[in-house]
């Protein structure tokens, strides 16, 4: 059902962004669901459409912002069976593999997560956000596995996006990189941008883009005459930005094994064990992996974790690499 939301600034609220004032008025619509309303022209400002999220309101601007009937998402079922770790009424949390899309795009339209979803049971998705995501709240990337989130009603969808924009969300990932992280432990804190030469790549900035927060930790280094140096890292995300621990450690100078689009180029090195550079060299995903995620149930307001361990594929290599110790 269509929805308007009318009222006038009060004083106390005199120079807040427009987006900010109405989340806080209006706590059942997420920010980011604020934000995308006004970019499709749904705000107006008095009486005038306004376009900018950031625009700064002033005691006595009249708002009027419309919240359209969510449109039916017109996408066709895929049978692929889905790792589900928990289900409910309200949410499901599943355990994602490497080589699919989280949604359709540019290139692939029906052999995604939302698709699987939608042959899963496609009258148990929200349907608030894009038309294309019905119940996507956050994404991993094509080639990074691990857990998700997924909402099966507006509700929850909500109630989750805010637990994100506020970054309450437990995310903790596991990755290998290129050699050893200096110091071995601490905390990134960037601002990342879309590349100005490759518009599919993200990079770091000095002074605009989105915040970045990694909190990094390295958990094992394997250094010896057989192998590269590589270092098994755990990463702990205060934001969630598109690529954001690749391009993190791609600063860094420590790109991620596996990585296709954020990769340095390394020498081949002599005399390494040719079972473990087999191994790297045929991975055909990074070695990047969703492990930890907890959130605050929206329904029931209990404390939810879930972990998941590393796939076979990043294992073995792991196991690999920890027999050159011996």
């Amino acid at each position: 059902m269509e929805k308007n939301i009318n009222f006038i600034v009060k004083e106390s609220e005199n120079n807040l962004r427009v987006d900010v004032l109405i989340n806080k008025r209006e706590e059942f619509v997420s920010r980011t669901r604020v934000k995308n309303l006004i970019l499709k022209q749904k705000l107006k400002l008095n009486d005038e459409i306004l376009e900018s999220p950031s625009k700064k309101v002033i005691t006595g601007d009249k708002i009027n912002l419309l919240i359209p009937e969510p449109e039916e998402a017109s996408l066709k079922p895929y049978n692929f069976k889905l790792k589900i770790i928990y289900e409910d009424n309200d949410l499901m949390v599943i355990d994602k593999p490497a080589g699919i899309i989280m949604h359709p795009g540019a290139g692939n339209y029906d052999k995604t997560i939302v698709n699987a979803l939608m042959y899963h049971d496609k009258e148990s998705l929200s349907n608030i956000g894009d038309e294309l995501r019905p119940g996507i709240v956050h994404r991993i990337d094509k080639n990074t596995s691990g857990l998700v989130v997924i909402a099966k009603n507006n509700e929850t969808h909500e109630n989750l996006s805010k637990q994100f924009s506020e970054h309450t969300i437990i995310r903790k990932y596991q990755l290998l990189i290129w050699g050893k992280l200096r110091p071995s432990s601490g905390k990134i804190e960037t601002y990342i941008v879309r590349s100005s030469k490759n518009r599919q790549l993200m990079e770091v900035s000095r002074s605009k883009g989105k915040k970045a927060i990694t909190n990094y930790k390295t958990i094992e280094v394997f250094e010896n005459k057989k192998i590269p140096t590589l270092s098994l890292v755990e990463c702990k995300l205060e934001t969630g930005r598109t690529h954001q621990i690749r391009v993190h450690m791609n600063y860094r100078g420590n790109s991620l094994v596996g990585d296709d689009k954020y990769k340095k180029k390394y020498k081949k090195l002599k005399n390494v064990d040719l079972a473990i550079q087999k191994s790297i060299t045929f991975l055909n995903r990074q070695f990047l992996h969703a492990k930890t995620l907890g959130f605050v149930h929206p329904g029931t307001k209990k404390e939810m974790v879930f972990s998941s361990i590393l796939p076979q594929e990043l294992n073995n290599i792991l196991k690999m690499l920890r027999n050159t110790k011996e």
